[in-house]
């Protein structure tokens, strides 16, 4: 598939970058998946940050195995060790169910309502590719402050830095829109996609920090922040970060 990039926020006035990138934050003048959004001021949560004396209990938290919000189940794993490259999303998740998202990462727990009736293409290809441990040691490699943070790129696991934000899963697909769904409050998560190419969304996506209404309508909005807003402010800032935020685990339950 082609690079994925950044998303670009239209009022940006950084030149727009020609090659490919994920439409995900601006990250580097290179072909990756551009997501061009606004920066605006931070707005995760009114929950306090985690702090350093907060990191034996998030550590604690993690060892203890799947978390998952009451009522959900695990779903099991497609495959033992992490797969980077397909040819496309086979069909996993069942319409009649709702999912969670789970994303284990090394400053504390997020967990994401997958909104599988309006973005189901979307969420099925996030669930098939999470249950191939694809995003196992992804990191977040474009995060700006006010504004939102990108992961999902496989080259920030062991590729050069001037490589990340580049990856993708092998394939892409299109845009999914409602007009009930906007770019309103933190905690809310797109896709990234190629700049010029509303219909190259691949695996990487963001998560905003505050409301951010320039990205309505043009990035696929396909998840939902129900528990670690706090974690947030958390992640580390940078593009890219000099010691980026990973995902550890990621991991889907179902009701």
């Amino acid at each position: 598939m082609g690079r994925e990039g950044i998303v670009r926020d239209p009022s940006d006035p950084r030149p727009t970058v020609a090659r490919r990138r994920s439409r995900m934050p601006p990250m580097r003048t290179s072909s990756a998946f551009l997501l061009a959004l606004p920066l605006l001021a931070l707005g995760c949560s009114s929950s306090q940050p985690t702090t350093n004396n907060d990191a034996g209990d998030t550590d604690a938290a993690l060892d203890a195995g799947p978390y998952l919000p009451t009522g959900y189940t695990l779903v099991p794993f497609l495959s033992d060790q992490p797969v980077h490259k397909f040819t496309k999303a086979d069909q996993v998740i069942d319409p009649s169910k709702t999912y969670v998202g789970v994303l284990d990462t090394d400053v504390g727990r997020i967990v994401m309502n997958l909104l599988s009736a309006d973005a189901p293409i979307t969420v099925n290809s996030f669930v098939f590719l999470t249950l191939h441990h694809f995003y196992d040691g992804v990191a977040f490699h474009r995060v700006i402050d006010g504004f939102m943070a990108q992961t999902g790129d496989p080259n920030t696991i062991s590729g050069a830095t001037n490589t990340w934000g580049m990856g993708g899963c092998g394939y892409t697909f299109n845009l999914e829109v409602s007009p009930s769904l906007n770019y309103d409050a933190p905690g809310l998560v797109g896709m990234g996609r190629l700049q010029n190419d509303l219909n190259s969304n691949g695996s990487q996506f963001f998560i905003t920090f505050t409301a951010y209404p320039s990205l309505n309508q043009l990035y696929t909005l396909w998840a939902k922040v129900i528990e670690g807003l706090d974690v947030l402010p958390n992640i580390v800032r940078g593009e890219p970060p000099a010691n980026p935020t990973r995902i550890l685990d990621a991991y889907i339950g179902v009701q």
